[in-house]
């Protein structure tokens, strides 16, 4: 998991002040020498550190606790809030142009996943602005990067643009009058990956930049580098003066230092993070929900967003409505489960929620494909009646079910068991009842409860609209 290393050294020193009626100067320095040390193993940068502790100090010694705080809550507020500073504050986009095509270029050293990051911004942007892209094939150096190319746009139903040939300022000025013949509405250049200390590789791509005039040159950085990803953002940086960056294998970078560096560095926006090979897998950055995610408050808007791109709005609703009238049965539990899987790796997804990002309880979750099988294979085995009414399931029918899917009667009960654990949380969370969830494992930390507490609020502040959006639906 991204960050998770530093998440659980912050937030065990954050933990030391919670509860405290007041908190004194030595209390201060003591978590700020565990922050500090926190964000040096985590591989960031020693000038950022040193600049973020000072801030932290300076803030909390300086300022007087709100009213809705205590001062524990204080410090963890403050330290959210230059966090948020750190990677950025503002929400990054790509720079449009006045006119189509929007072009952007793809940099970057070699390994970082520049081609396969190609083909998620391809599907990001057809997703998100209906757009009708083109992918122009500009690595000519690395063996099958052209073919790779050209299978990602297959798989996406995307134009690709590619010539036999070696001089790649002709392959792009080409691939250039093709979208303004087709009228696409982006292009997309994939490079060759090099060093930024090779100057005639560089050469290159400033003549690339010559001939296309792009409004984005982003840099694709591999976020497992750490602030070495900071170093070769500046290097390119210099001589291309790019426009924002994407981390790539944030997934598998445990702490945390390239996304904490770099934007403090460099003065370049993170535009997007990669997680995973699928080309669904690449997510706008927000700093103020990573450093939500970071302290363990977890990340309920990247959430529900997920839910309403991968979710059809009407069976959302009309699974809300079940659970408010106690109707939801297997039938729903094995359509949500379908849903659910579209949004990613479950492990992921429940670590949005706030309290259960570090919780130890779920440090080695996972949820293998062949559970979900099981699963599946249970409710299938069920009679109609069954599936619709789970009061119906007597002993004597558990067994005949474990018989149906070739499974024990103990993996039947232990499924049913989890049914209704999750038809009583989905109940509590669609009728705003937030308060019942403060039994589940880690939501009994502060960051949890401060998370918590804004969702209740907004989920009665937004209840107006909700009423209206059900009357809708059923009219």
């Amino acid at each position: 998991m991204a960050f998770e290393n530093l998440s659980e050294k912050l937030q065990k020193a954050l933990r030391k002040l919670t509860g405290k009626g007041k908190i004194s100067e030595n209390d201060i320095n003591q978590a700020s020498r565990e922050i500090r040390l926190a964000l040096l193993e985590a591989d960031v940068n020693f000038k950022v550190v040193k600049k973020f502790i000072k801030t932290i100090k300076a803030e909390a010694l300086g300022k007087e606790v709100q009213e809705s705080l205590n001062p524990g809550q204080q410090i963890i507020k403050i330290v959210n809030d230059e966090l948020t500073k750190m990677m950025g504050s503002d929400t990054a986009s790509i720079i449009e142009a006045k006119h189509i095509p929007t072009i952007i270029m793809m940099v970057g050293l070699q390994g970082t996943g520049k081609t396969t990051t190609v083909g998620k911004l391809a599907n990001y942007l057809i997703k998100n602005k209906k757009a009708r892209p083109l992918l122009i094939a500009g690595d000519i150096y690395r063996p099958a990067a052209i073919d790779q190319l050209k299978t990602i746009g297959a798989s996406l139903d995307v134009p690709v643009y590619s010539e036999n040939n070696t001089d790649v300022v002709a392959i792009v000025e080409n691939g250039l009058m093709q979208a303004d013949r087709n009228h696409n509405d982006y292009v997309i250049i994939d490079t060759a990956g090099r060093l930024e200390i090779d100057d005639q590789l560089m050469d290159e791509l400033k003549n690339i930049v010559d001939v296309a005039h792009p409004e984005n040159i982003i840099l694709v950085a591999d976020a497992m580098t750490g602030q070495v990803a900071a170093t070769v953002a500046e290097g390119f940086n210099s001589k291309l003066k790019l426009t924002g960056l994407i981390l790539t294998k944030l997934d598998g970078d445990t702490r945390g230092g390239a996304a904490l560096s770099i934007r403090e560095v460099t003065g370049l926006p993170i535009l997007f993070t990669g997680q995973g090979e699928k080309l669904t897998e690449l997510d706008t950055f927000h700093p103020d929900r990573m450093a939500s995610r970071i302290l363990g408050m977890g990340d309920m808007l990247s959430l529900i967003e997920k839910a309403q791109q991968d979710f059809d709005a009407k069976e959302a609703e009309k699974v809300a409505q079940k659970m408010r009238e106690n109707t939801f049965d297997f039938n729903d539990f094995v359509d949500q489960m379908d849903q659910m899987q579209k949004m990613g790796p479950l492990d992921q997804i429940i670590k949005m929620i706030p309290g259960m990002a570090n919780n130890p309880a779920l440090k080695n979750f996972k949820v293998p494909d062949k559970q979900i099988a099981h699963t599946k294979a249970i409710v299938y085995s069920m009679t109609p009646a069954e599936r619709e009414d789970p009061d119906l399931l007597n002993p004597s029918r558990r067994r005949r079910i474990a018989g149906g899917c070739g499974l024990s009667v103990v993996e039947v009960n232990r499924m049913i068991k989890q049914f209704k654990q999750a038809k009583d949380m989905m109940q509590k969370v669609t009728s705003g009842n937030f308060k019942g969830l403060s039994n589940l494992p880690g939501m009994d930390t502060p960051m949890a409860k401060m998370a918590m507490k804004s969702m209740s609020k907004n989920f009665k502040k937004n209840k107006q609209k909700r009423l209206k959006k059900i009357k809708r639906f059923h009219s």
